[in-house]
């Protein structure tokens, strides 16, 4: 029996009961079609994460308060036995010689209001550093005014969705709002932006360093943003961070956190959780292969006379067995191909409805997913195949 022969027998064997064949295919679909659209969504939270943090550029280093053990970890967590003060950042820019900008940064939560309309916004509290560091566009008015970080002007710049949220169709440039208990003048209005780093910038406002920590009540900045002249100055600049404030605190009590550290942590980390995502997806391709199996051997004893017949013709066992298998691996490399164009069709959906998610099914997973439904169908559909080469031939034609 040549290949294009046992082909047609295997299509018009599967076309014959056609719902059945449909219901299997679909079950193989499903299984592939899970396994694309979750490595998708793995590896779509990797390139966003990576995205965001490349946003910050290579010769940024960011001193955060409190010291972890682990290099690029989350920030934040461990204790924090001296503040990181204005002091700090001001000696960081005057003694590290591959600076050229240092914002230092406050942070806190408060109610900016505006007449009879408010809103609960983050207050940023920081210099006129900032602008060039965080490479902050001003749609209108001016950034934070230059000069010594100490004195708090009563001024503020705030995010456009906020401008329209208080004053609607109004230039909010010299009005007055009300952060809290303080009285401040909107000197400025931010370009919109959008997300970046977990912080939303239009909907911000954002005042003087010494006005936020005085707002808040902190003596300890959130973090200190660090410019450097170019990304080869990280490795130096971060040496001569850690030293100063060694030698300002007695101890090494901040953490440094560079780009390229934090994007290898988070990058290992998603990579993991996709691989995990994409082994649970491939569960259903199991269950699936179940299914092929049931369909087989439910084929196999339907079509008892028609392999006695074949044995009575002088068909092989072999050939015989390369019809059944020949059937199942049809059947779900067609599921297969089935679920790779649902599941790409439900990725472009995805983006096409969250355009800020880069998500995209990696190569190897959809790869992956193609062999191991082929494989399915192949491993699954062994055993009906042998149990239709070892019918008697005499059995099987009385139909027994």
């Amino acid at each position: 029996m040549s290949i294009p022969d046992l082909l047609k027998f295997a299509l018009r064997a599967l076309s014959g009961h056609s719902l059945r064949t449909g219901l299997s295919m679909l079950g193989v679909a499903i299984g592939v079609a899970a396994v694309v659209m979750l490595t998708a969504l793995g590896e779509g939270a990797r390139r966003y994460v990576i995205d965001q943090f490349a946003s910050l550029g290579t010769n940024l280093v960011i001193v955060v308060p409190g010291k972890t053990e682990t290099t690029g970890a989350l920030p934040g967590f461990g204790g924090v036995p001296n503040d990181l003060t204005l002091d700090d950042a001001e000696a960081i820019r005057r003694q590290v010689r591959e600076v050229r900008n240092v914002a230092p940064v406050s942070m806190g939560t408060e109610r900016v209001s505006f007449g009879e309309r408010n809103r609960q916004v983050m207050i940023v509290g920081s210099t006129y550093e900032l602008l060039e560091v965080r490479e902050l566009g001003m749609g209108s008015g001016r950034f934070l005014p230059a000069g010594d970080w100490d004195r708090g002007a009563p001024v503020t710049v705030l995010g456009t969705t906020l401008v329209r949220e208080l004053f609607d169709n109004e230039n909010p440039i010299g009005k007055v709002v009300r952060i809290g208990e303080w009285r401040m003048r909107v000197i400025g209005v931010l370009d919109e932006m959008g997300m970046r780093m977990g912080i939303d910038f239009d909907e911000i406002a954002v005042v003087p360093v010494s006005t936020g920590m005085k707002m808040f009540n902190r003596a300890s900045l959130f973090r200190v943003l660090v410019k450097l002249g170019s990304s080869g100055d990280v490795a130096s600049a971060q040496r001569q961070i850690l030293d100063l404030i060694i030698d300002r605190h007695g101890e090494e009590d901040v953490t440094i956190i560079t780009q390229d550290a934090v994007i290898s942590t988070f990058s290992s980390i998603l990579g993991v959780l996709t691989l995990a995502l994409g082994g649970i997806a491939a569960i259903s391709l199991g269950v699936a292969g179940v299914g092929i199996m049931n369909v087989m051997l439910v084929s196999v004893s339907e079509r008892t006379a028609e392999v006695g017949l074949l044995k009575a013709l002088g068909v092989r066992r072999v050939q015989i067995l390369a019809v059944f298998l020949t059937e199942a691996v049809l059947l779900s490399t067609a599921g297969g191909l089935l679920g790779l164009a649902g599941g790409w069709m439900a990725v472009r959906l995805l983006v096409q409805l969250y355009p800020a998610i880069p998500a995209s099914p990696p190569t190897w997973a959809v790869v992956a997913a193609l062999s191991i439904s082929i494989g399915v169908g192949a491993i699954f559909g062994v055993l009906p195949a042998r149990r239709a080469t070892k019918l008697d031939p005499v059995a099987a034609l009385a139909g027994r």
